[in-house]
């Protein structure tokens, strides 16, 4: 399931964590009753990907300090290096039904 950072849903599931004022420039994981974020939440969630992506999970033995600092440092410079679109995609109803808002 999926849920933009700023939405209603997420601030509810966030409190159930004692957390007030979630960051909307990151990533969260919430999984088995337990919260994710930044680089931990991508490498958790790599796991469950296709093709040679299950292998970024070897990097979950690097200190979580340097995995953030690589985190925020790919995070800023995205858009200046992959781009950004100026419409975001029509999300099929399929996909439309795994979003919690």
């Amino acid at each position: 399931m999926f849920a933009s950072l700023q939405s209603d849903a997420t601030k509810d599931l966030l409190l159930q964590f004692g957390i007030k004022n979630s960051p909307i420039d990151s990533i969260i994981l919430v999984k088995n009753n337990k919260i994710y974020k930044k680089s931990t939440a991508i490498l958790k969630i790599s796991k469950h990907l296709n093709y040679g992506l299950k292998f970024c999970y070897v990097f979950i033995i690097i200190p979580k300090y340097w995995r953030d600092l690589a985190y925020d440092f790919i995070a800023k410079r995205r858009y200046k290096w992959f781009g950004k679109r100026e419409s975001c995609m029509k999300p099929s109803l399929e996909l439309k039904s795994r979003f919690l808002d």
